[in-house]
This record gives structure tokens, C-alpha cells and sequence, in this order.
């Protein structure tokens, strides 16, 4: 997590105020074995995932897979943020306004399940503004983006789209002058 990430949580909801850490299932206190186990139990819920996908349906396909990859580690998985988020200065999208997030999101599913599967290009469109729209809603405390990834590769998934979110790191090499 970047330490640009803003959180307005004055009554601790979701951290621990003498370690500062995500309260977790597990009690875990230090931030190096929190992030270990994080990372391991949730590849293993999005290996499930891969194996056997959640159909989506709607808004509450994005809840159901949030509790799905982080059920093992935090008694909050799947459900909506009470907190207000900030990166880098700009807010998410108000948790006051959810409900109308959440009907814009299920049209936008809508329309892309609309959309014919030989339409890659508006397809692509659509995923894009599904993908840019949740993001900005950030809907949970922590997992947003690991939660989006796996939403919009399943709703591609439906029109036999393969997406590769998570591109390898390419490395340039300069030749200094």
C-alpha cells in the first residue's frame, strides 16, 4: 500500500491505534508477516477463482469476490468502506453517494453485456470505463485493485476476452552519454 493513501477513520474502524495495522482475523501485529500472509492467502482465493469464476451479475459480483480473495484475513471482506479515502490528495468517490455509484456501475455492466463478442474494440471500451469507474468508487479499506483486476477479467471472461492485467515489468536499458 502506498503511504499516499489518506484514511478518515477517527474511531480505528479498521486499524489497530497502537500498531497502526489493518485489524485482521489472525492478530497479526507485525506489518512484514500481515503483508506475507496477505499475499499468500490471497493468491491461493484467486487461484479458486481461476479455477472455478464467480458469474458476474451485477455491483454485488464485486463484494462477493472481495470476500472471496480476502475472507481469511479481515472480518470486513466483501462489505462497503465507512471510511473516506484519499491518495495523493484526491478523494475517492464519497461513501454518502454509494447507492448512486452503484446503479451507474450496473448500467455500464449492462451495456457491456450487451455488447456482441466480435465487437473487441468496444468491448475494450466498456471494460475500460467499468474498470476506471470502480476504481474511482474504491468501495473497500483495502483490495480495490486486486478486487478490480479479477471483476473485469471474469466479465471479459464472458465474452471469451482473455486480459492480462498484470503485465510482467519491463526493464528499459539506457547507454549513459
Amino acid at each position: 500500500m502506498s503511504n499516499s493513501y489518506k484514511y478518515i477513520d477517527p474511531d480505528y474502524t479498521y486499524t489497530d491505534p497502537k500498531t497502526g495495522l489493518l485489524r485482521n482475523i489472525q492478530n497479526i501485529t507485525d506489518p512484514d508477516v500481515l503483508l506475507f500472509v496477505e499475499s499468500v492467502a490471497v493468491t491461493k482465493r484467486l487461484q479458486e477463482l481461476y479455477e472455478n469464476p464467480i458469474k458476474i451479475k451485477g455491483i454485488e459480483s464485486l463484494f462477493e469476490i472481495h470476500k472471496q480473495l480476502f475472507q481469511d484475513i479481515y472480518a470486513w471482506a466483501g462489505k462497503k468502506r465507512i471510511v473516506e479515502i484519499s491518495k495523493d490528495r484526491k478523494q475517492f468517490f464519497p461513501t454518502t453517494h454509494f447507492d448512486n455509484a452503484y446503479r451507474y456501475v450496473e448500467t455500464l455492466i449492462t451495456e457491456f453485456k450487451k455488447i456482441p463478442k466480435n465487437n473487441k474494440k468496444h468491448l475494450a471500451e466498456k471494460l475500460a470505463e467499468i474498470l476506471d469507474n470502480v476504481n474511482y468508487l474504491h468501495p473497500f479499506r483495502e483490495g480495490n485493485g486486486r478486487t478490480q483486476r479479477e471483476f473485469v477479467r471474469v466479465l471479459a471472461l464472458e465474452k471469451v476476452l482473455t486480459l492480462n492485467l498484470n503485465p510482467p515489468t519491463i526493464k528499459v536499458f539506457t547507454k549513459d552519454i
